[in-house]
């Protein structure tokens, strides 16, 4: 936690896919020149208190040694989540000063490809209010799989509404949001050549068309959560926040697209001062996330002394019809 070109105290939320964890060992045993560019070019000058990393891949060998190197590096504690099917596990670092107290979430995982990383944490100042962090990267290739992942997500979002608490998700959902106000290309199908991962990214219409999934967007939308880059962009003047985060580099799989992203509850919003797109050219094939909070909206969101942001019109048109509900 520190004061920022804000003016004041801020809680930076980092999101990052390090393609394959930077890679393999050097024959030397050193650690990959990437997963160091990562750490020491891109992380440390960002100063995250909150840490959301997709594919650790080789961060469980030598007794962790890659989580803890980058613990100290980065002064955080980190988590890392065993692996299920998938060979790219989730992680998770938080920064102890900000939240002095911090423990895992434990879950069976067993309907997750890839199991979140889940952490408890309290806000310092709020010791009574729990704040559920969430690191998660959906299947990439089942929409299926990806829309009971949602699913089992939702799970958390009413545990810490029911605690009075609040909650942070974000990861690589592997498939891109709904077109709420953003320009979003279609698929140009003649242009895609990796046909596995149309399959994998797209849902067969009645008509015999394929559409992009957007089924985890419309889900935690329609549960409360606001999507923080889409909330930067239309409500506090910041259109590059949705800037696509995965595909720059594979132009046989239709376009860059958002499938990156961070999801706060509704109080939370509020305390949103900024979201930006980081640029890992050369580091990894995902760009990462940076959301800046301010520490003083972040305490009032805990402790409850505002409404949720309403949901803006065009998400509202998710929900359900209340016409029929009686009182």
């Amino acid at each position: 936690m520190r004061t920022s070109a804000h003016g004041e105290k801020v809680v930076t939320v980092v999101c990052l896919n390090l393609e394959k964890d930077g890679g393999e060992n050097t024959p030397a045993g050193g650690l990959p020149q990437r997963w160091l560019d990562a750490h020491h070019e891109i992380l440390k000058p960002l100063r995250p208190d909150i840490l959301l990393r997709q594919e650790a891949t080789y961060s469980h060998l030598e007794d962790e040694r890659r989580m803890k190197v980058a613990g100290r590096l980065l002064g955080m504690k980190g988590f890392l989540t065993p692996n299920s099917v998938g060979r790219n596990p989730t992680a998770l670092f938080i920064r102890e000063e900000t939240f002095p107290v911090c423990e895992r979430v434990t879950y069976n995982a067993k309907f997750w490809r890839t199991p979140p990383t889940i952490v408890s944490a309290r806000l310092a100042g709020v010791p009574d209010a729990e704040l559920t962090l969430m690191s998660v990267h959906h299947a990439f290739n089942s929409p299926k799989g990806r829309e009971h992942e949602a699913e089992e997500t939702t799970a958390f979002v009413d545990r810490a509404a029911r605690q009075r608490g609040g909650f942070i998700v974000g990861g690589d959902f592997n498939e891109g949001p709904l077109p709420l106000g953003e320009s979003i290309s279609p698929i140009a199908l003649e242009t895609v050549t990796d046909l596995c991962h149309l399959t994998h990214r797209t849902n067969l219409a009645p008509d015999g068309s394929r559409v992009s999934c957007t089924y985890v967007d419309r889900t935690l939308l329609t549960c409360g959560l606001q999507d923080a880059a889409r909330y930067a962009a239309h409500t506090l003047g910041q259109p590059a926040a949705i800037g696509p985060t995965a595909g720059h580099a594979k132009p046989g799989q239709g376009g860059p697209r958002r499938i990156d992203r961070i999801y706060v509850d509704g109080r939370i919003a509020r305390a949103i001062l900024s979201v930006e797109v980081v640029d890992t050219t050369g580091v990894s094939d995902h760009f990462g996330l940076r959301l800046v909070l301010s520490e003083r909206g972040l305490g009032e969101a805990q402790r409850r002394e505002h409404q949720p942001v309403p949901l803006d019109r065009a998400v509202a048109l998710l929900m359900p019809s209340r016409s029929g509900a009686t009182a």
